[in-house]
């Protein structure tokens, strides 16, 4: 298994399939990281649509979304299903940030939190504008997950520091 990005490290690009609910439409296209480039970036990877845990976290981010973009960042979600579950799940939650599909686990086991059984250990990762790592967080269990505030704290201090 691959280790976690260094901090201060450059992210290494990927393409993930993925859709966004923009008002009734689920838009589908790929997702390449280097689009993030410029502006900070939260990549939010967690296990599974529709389940408990994750679903609290996404809604948590999708109804924070504001706070997310004041500090000019972009919010994807990646989890291990295809993009027909994603969009199921949009749906359902009116989840408004992207949905990306890591079907194969290849971003999952770049990041190093590939795990067997559950697919991918719950993270998340700061991505500076100049496509650094800035900032991550890696659980062991995955039974919570980092707040909002936790998140946007660490951004302001991208955008001030």
């Amino acid at each position: 298994m691959a280790t976690s990005p260094d901090l201060g490290s450059t992210v290494e690009n990927f393409t993930l399939p993925g859709g966004l609910l923009d008002g009734d439409t689920f838009v589908r296209r790929d997702y390449h990281l280097e689009e993030g480039r410029g502006h900070p970036l939260v990549l939010a990877f967690y296990p599974g649509d529709d389940t408990s845990v994750c679903t609290k976290q996404m809604c948590s981010y999708s109804s924070g979304l504001e706070s997310f973009t004041k500090l000019g960042a972009e919010v994807w979600g990646i989890s291990p299903q295809d993009v027909d579950s994603h969009e199921a799940f949009a749906r359902k939650y009116d989840l408004r940030f992207p949905l990306l599909a890591d079907t194969e686990r290849t971003v999952a086991k770049a990041f190093g939190i590939a795990a067997p059984g559950i697919g991918l250990r719950r993270s998340v990762f700061l991505i500076a504008p100049d496509g650094t790592l800035h900032w991550k967080h890696v659980a062991l269990l995955g039974a919570t997950f980092k707040s909002v505030d936790t998140l946007t704290q660490e951004l302001a201090g991208l955008t001030t520091g």
